[in-house]
């Protein structure tokens, strides 16, 4: 009867070990599977939520992800929707733990300066968020030209349609210094 609890014991023993091993593969692989994740699958993962996006110069802007590209993401606001570069952001809060990966090509492909071509086609209203460092300064304008790494923006008042009247000066601006792009609905932006 001795030899049945020391068989017993030993392979409690054995189990208990293989328990352990297995444990730590899991473990590993977890550890494995979560440096493979890029910042943009979690952004993704996190598409109809409302989240925070902080940046450099200590703005911080809020509002439900709407879009996630290669380069760039949307927030639709109450009242606007606003386009930040994700170079521009320094943190975020309320992400999703899920990751989802893009398995479009094309949508791989199209990066910030797609999103500013549009924007730059439609002539859309904007107010932009230029920053470097702790400060930022806002221009309102439309986008006449969209280069690799540059934008040129006509400058207007706020609100003001682009008319070759309302055009105070063109700003050229490095995608660097972008910050965000807000949509602008007349003179309450």
């Amino acid at each position: 009867m001795r030899w049945d609890a020391l068989f017993e014991d030993m392979e409690a023993q054995l189990a208990a070990g293989e328990r352990l091993d297995f444990d730590a593969e899991v473990a590993e692989r977890t550890r494995a599977d979560a440096a493979a994740v890029e910042l943009a699958d979690r952004l993704r993962g996190s598409l109809g939520l409302r989240i925070g996006i902080h940046l450099a110069s200590g703005t911080l802007f809020e509002g439900v992800l709407s879009h996630v590209g290669s380069q760039s993401m949307v927030l639709d606001e109450p009242r606007h929707q606003m386009l930040i570069p994700q170079a521009s952001a320094v943190r975020y809060t309320g992400l999703s733990r899920l990751a989802v990966t893009e398995h479009s090509m094309v949508r791989q492909r199209l990066g910030l300066a797609s999103s500013l071509r549009a924007l730059s086609r439609d002539r859309a209203s904007l107010t932009v968020l230029v920053a470097r460092g702790p400060a930022e300064a806002v221009l309102h304008g439309v986008i006449d030209r969209v280069g690799q790494d540059f934008l040129d923006l006509a400058l207007t008042h706020a609100g003001e349609d682009r008319r070759a009247a309302n055009v105070r000066q063109t700003a050229t601006i490095p995608f660097a210094a972008l910050a965000g792009l807000r949509s602008s609905r007349g003179a309450d932006s």
